[in-house]
Parts: structure tokens; sequence; C-alpha cells
């Protein structure tokens, strides 16, 4: 029951979009709401905040009608690093049964909320379903064994805040699952096909997919080291990266859309000079309401059309 409140690859991507029955909008600061329906749920509906828009798919593809899902930042434009709650924001914590948090470090913010609350609401933390601890790569929305274990575990959750809607999660839990099939199985496909190749990246973002894909990262480890850290790469370290990229070392440069400045826009420039394919990958979905899988899946393609032409 819910808790007492402190305040009132291309051709797979047609086959990915599961059918959410839930209104959503949108706000000024880049979160979203989605609105659960309760004359048609059959329990209690759930207060749902999530942190991260990465994640946001899957709440509401499984909450449905039974949850409200007010996810924190959606925007790919709010860098959730250094995101730091408004009131609203807080609001929406202090009303929650259950907080779905990526963990690992990557949204530290969300979980001090949590712990300000009295009474605090159910977690649940989606590094803890993969034991990745706090300093390890924390973009596990590009970890398949990560994406294949919300499902399950979320419906647990949110069986536990409305007890009397377990077999409506359960069926919409079973939905995603099935829906995962064609991600997992692009997986497979794609890794049997460009395993043993080289990559570097601008930035780590795409690096948990990567080693699932059996790439090889041949990005110059004092420019990942900075990159890793937020700070700006040696000039040493940037004119390895360069060097690698002219002299064949590197098959394809993956480049964070979401990264501006003057070093990421070098690198690329340097691999277009050198012939070297580019594939752009975002840290956040493009469409805060859109498809999880459908996002994967176009990224995958791209990543398999680069290779399919590179040398």
């Amino acid at each position: 029951m819910p808790r007492a409140r402190t305040t009132a690859v291309r051709t797979a991507v047609a086959l990915t979009t599961l059918a959410v029955a839930a209104c959503s909008g949108g706000s000024d600061d880049g979160s979203t709401v989605a609105t659960g329906n309760a004359d048609a749920c059959p329990g209690e509906v759930v207060d749902v905040v999530v942190s991260v828009g990465q994640w946001s798919d899957v709440v509401r593809s499984i909450g449905g009608d039974c949850a409200n899902v007010t996810t924190i930042v959606a925007s790919g434009a709010v860098d959730p690093h250094d995101f730091e709650p408004g009131t609203a924001d807080l609001a929406a914590f202090s009303d929650a049964d259950l907080v779905v948090v990526n963990g690992a470090d990557y949204d530290s913010w969300a979980e001090d909320a949590v712990e300000s609350q009295d009474p605090a609401p159910a977690v649940l933390d989606v590094a803890d379903l993969v034991d990745a601890p706090d300093g390890a790569d924390p973009h596990l929305w590009y970890e398949p064994e990560a994406v294949h274990a919300i499902g399950p575990a979320l419906a647990d959750e949110l069986t536990r805040a409305s007890p009397d809607a377990a077999p409506f999660f359960e069926e919409r839990a079973a939905a995603w699952q099935a829906g995962l099939r064609p991600y997992l199985d692009a997986v497979l496909a794609l890794g049997s096909s460009v395993s043993g190749r080289t990559y570097a990246a601008t930035e780590p973002v795409f690096d948990r997919m990567a080693a699932a894909l059996g790439l090889v990262d041949a990005t110059p480890e004092g420019y990942r080291r900075a990159s890793s850290n937020d700070s700006d790469p040696a000039p040493g370290d940037l004119a390895a990266f360069e060097s690698a990229l002219a002299d064949g070392s590197v098959d394809v440069l993956i480049y964070n859309t979401q990264t501006s400045g003057s070093v990421p826009e070098q690198l690329r420039a340097a691999a277009e000079a050198a012939g070297v394919p580019v594939v752009e990958v975002s840290e956040s979905p493009p469409d805060a309401s859109g498809s999880f899988i459908a996002w994967q899946l176009a990224q995958f393609s791209d990543v398999s059309d680069a290779l399919a032409g590179a040398p």
C-alpha cells in the first residue's frame, strides 16, 4: 500500500515501442510527469519518481495506469552529474512511494533527497541489480544485464506498493521483457559482426555497450583518465589520440553528442580527416517520452553501418 505522505538494428526498430497508457507532460526545468488512471488501475496508483530519463520508459511501461511517474532529469540539456533538485523536485520526492535511481554515484543528489524524507520511500537502485559500486562506470543503461534486470525488479517494487495490482504489473513486466527481445538479439548479432574491432571515445559513455559487443578500447589511457575525471586532457594525451586516429589504430570514433567544446570537436575533425567513421551516441534519450529500445537500436544500426564501411 502506498506510504503516508509527508506532504499533500534498423529492421528491429519498428518492433520496439510498447504502448504506454498515460498522459505525459513536461516542465521548463527538464522534468516530466506521466499520470496514471485510478479508474483503470486494479489497485492503488503508485507515485514513482525516476531520477534520470534513461530509466523512465521502463517505469512508464510497467507502471501504466497504476503509476504516476515523475522523471526529474528528463532533458539531455541538463547534466545529471551536477544537477541540484529544486523545490518542486524535492516535493516530488516527498510524495513518492517509490524512487528509481541509477546509482553508482551518477545521481547521488537523488539518493540524498530520499534520505532526507521521513518516512523514506522505497528505492530501486539499478546499480545494485548488477553489483556496480560507487565509482564504477555509471552508464548502466548501456549495460544489457542492467536493462534486462530492471523490469522484474521494478514489478516487484510496484507490487509491494500496490498489492492488488500485482497481476497488472506482472503482465506489463512480461510484455516489457518480451519487448526486449529485439534489443537483446541485436546485441548478439552486432557483437558477432564487430567483435575485435577497435574504438576510441570522446567520453566513456558507451563503454559498457562497447564491451558487450566485444569492441576493443583503443582510447589513449591518459585521455581516458582525464575524460573520466571531467578534466581537460594534457596536450600529449590529445596528440596521442590524434595519432591513434591517423595511424589506423582506431576503427571507429564514438562521439558523445551531449558534450560540446573544442576538444571533442578537434578529435572529430581528426577522425574525419583520417577517414575514421564517427558514430554519434548520447548520454540521455533524445526524446524524454520516447522508446528506450528504439533509441538503443538506432545507435546499434549506426555502429553496424560505420564498421561495415571501415577498412
